[in-house]
């Protein structure tokens, strides 16, 4: 039952950005030379991934690092945005071992991003960690549901990875030019940069608890039908 839900699973993908990162990647998929896999592409990303994390720990030495890390949030939307894309404009699809790959690398690489960050010069590894550890609920929760219904939502209220990309590099590029204030609050000093982090986190688990309790409702009610 699952390898059939994942065989023809219905992505969902309803994002802010979407038409125009949609006639992006065909533009890049009519032009792809033959050469260039969708394994390349996700091999791309994870390097990326690598850039983008060291970047951030660099920031420590200087704030120009900042930069390099904006530059490979691009390439990592590149690879990890085209590499299925490429795949099924060449009607080469391996749905079972593509969505193992795909998200193996991506939670690798998120992770990694993660603790890139909260080694910056702007945000506190813990308020990091929070807020990853509600971006991996809802990896763990995406993937669930399309393991029992054969729906892949990868946008939740217009909002995906690629707009996570977009405010992460205008937040680079504003506390690059602006001083990262700190407030103080009954959890000490903390910088805009680490409210900001923990305010993702807050946000990510309210969605995760809505659609989980959304989802199993619908489920229950999908199912108690059918002893009717």
């Amino acid at each position: 039952m699952i390898d059939s839900q994942l065989d023809g699973h219905q992505r969902i993908n309803d994002i802010l950005f979407g038409k125009i990162e949609r006639r992006l990647l065909a533009w890049f998929c009519i032009r792809m030379p033959v050469w260039v896999t969708p394994d390349m592409l996700t091999f791309v990303a994870f390097v990326a991934g690598i850039i983008i994390a060291v970047s951030y720990a660099l920031t420590n030495v200087s704030p120009v690092f900042v930069w390099l890390a904006s530059l490979g949030l691009i390439i990592h939307w590149f690879g990890d945005s085209l590499d299925g894309s490429l795949a099924r404009h060449r009607k080469i699809e391996r749905p079972r071992y593509g969505f193992f790959i795909d998200h193996s690398t991506d939670t690798l690489v998120e992770v990694m991003i993660a603790l890139g960050i909260g080694l910056s010069a702007y945000v506190r590894l813990d308020c990091v960690l929070f807020a990853l550890s509600a971006y991996l609920m809802m990896s763990v929760l995406v993937s669930n549901t399309t393991c029992i219904t054969g729906v892949f939502q990868i946008s939740y209220c217009k909002f995906g990875p690629t707009e996570l990309r977009i405010l992460i590099i205008i937040a680079n590029t504003i506390f690059y030019f602006v001083e990262n204030p700190v407030i103080f609050n009954f959890y000490g000093p903390m910088k805009v940069c680490d409210i900001i982090a923990i305010g993702i986190g807050v946000a990510l688990m309210i969605v995760y608890i809505f659609t989980a309790l959304k989802t199993a409702l619908a489920l229950r009610r999908n199912e108690d039908s059918f002893k009717i």
